[in-house]
């Protein structure tokens, strides 16, 4: 955040300063959501965080942070029309980084969402082994992903922002220089708009999602269980007792892994199946039946408390539906709540896990000359 000029008045004001030595500003200059943006204005690895807050004429706010490219909050009216924030996460910078939180609330995940098998694949006849920080396998990226990294703001409006992920070649391993654009745009029409797009001089590998816990509830002190939810797809890949993908491609028909028409989250999380039992609850890739098109939306999430509701709309194959199972009240976010089991649900649109290892589902190579393109739509509407 830059500050040009400020009166004697304004700098009195702005000079407030907590106990812990730490500018604050007015609660007048707070967003909606209630958050203060000078506690997301620090340093990381000699790089300056901030937050930037997106609006639109309807009154919805999308609050970002370029530390990770990360949605901190995100305000939306209700049935009654109140504004309910409907995503986990911190009111200050500092609780996201990885020295005092392992999360990946509301990241642009890079250089590869979800896992790789051992962290290990095959590019062009080499062997590329990559770390290991999830069950032996290589997770979202690695331990410094992008979501532990400073994006730089390239561009902002007021209701958009571009983010730039510059990754020198051998980051967490991946080959080539990368530069990775993340695009936010809230729309007039309460759609939060995420475009991708990526380089590389050398031959690699890329799969970016967005990492948002949604509470359409607005209570993160309860579960979202009760939440209608549905996947518009038939077919799903199992996995094994490390959550990585066994290569299969199942039927979701006659299992808790059916959302073909809307049911509770919570309605079949518990049934005695070994996916659900493996996993806690949901950790799963579906095999989306919009196959790509994002004119048609593949997931619809609804409270039915509030009335908010959210359609996913995306040009990737999958989709992994995460139910929040390893929150375990170790994390206090935003106005103190601490985060307990299943207090929300990751809707991560992506190419299935581990497709470097399975050249039988869709590739995931990006070659020097192409650009890596990817679209997401969250869109918010409201049931009364």
């Amino acid at each position: 955040m830059k500050l040009k000029h400020l009166f004697f008045a304004g700098a009195a004001m702005l000079a407030l300063v907590s106990c812990g030595g730490e500018q604050k500003a007015p609660e007048s200059q707070h967003t909606k959501s209630g958050l203060d943006p000078e506690a997301f204005v620090a340093e990381y690895n000699g790089k300056q965080t901030q937050l930037v807050t997106l609006t639109n004429a309807s009154g919805m706010e999308v609050c970002v942070t370029n530390f990770g490219g990360r949605i901190v909050s995100v305000m939306v009216a209700d049935k009654n029309g109140v504004d309910q924030d409907v995503v986990l996460g911190f009111d200050n910078v500092k609780a996201y980084f990885p020295e005092n939180n392992q999360t990946d609330f509301g990241a642009a995940i890079g250089r590869y969402a979800n896992r790789i098998n051992q962290g290990k694949f095959e590019l062009d006849g080499e062997t590329i082994q990559l770390p290991q920080n999830n069950f032996g396998h290589c997770l979202h990226g690695g331990p410094t992903g992008w979501q532990y990294q400073v994006y730089e703001v390239v561009d902002q409006t007021e209701n958009s922002v571009k983010l730039l992920m510059d990754s020198p070649d051998l980051d967490n391993n991946f080959p080539g220089n990368m530069k990775a654009y993340v695009t936010y745009t809230l729309t007039d029409d309460n759609k939060i708009d995420i475009q991708y797009e990526a380089t590389c001089d050398k031959p690699s590998i890329i799969n970016m999602t967005n990492h948002s816990y949604f509470n359409l509830n607005g209570d993160p002190e309860n579960n979202i269980e009760d939440v209608l939810l549905t996947i518009h797809a038939e077919q799903f890949t199992p996995t094994d007792t490390t959550y990585m993908t066994t290569g299969e491609i199942l039927p979701v028909e006659g299992t808790p892994m059916d959302f073909r028409t809307a049911k509770p989250i919570g309605q079949d999380i518990n049934a005695d199946y070994a996916q659900t039992i493996g996993a806690n609850g949901y950790d799963h890739n579906w095999v989306l039946d919009t196959k790509g098109d994002i004119t048609k939306p593949c997931t619809v999430a609804e409270s039915q408390k509030t009335g908010i509701v959210l359609s996913v709309y995306t040009d990737e194959p999958g989709i992994q539906i995460y139910s929040g199972n390893f929150l375990d009240g170790t994390c206090v976010g935003k106005k103190g709540i601490t985060y307990n089991k299943r207090a929300a649900v990751c809707l991560e649109t992506q190419h299935y896990p581990d497709s470097p290892n399975k050249p039988e589902w869709p590739s995931v190579v990006l070659r020097p000359g192409e650009t890596y393109k990817s679209h997401t739509i969250f869109a918010f509407s409201v049931k009364k």
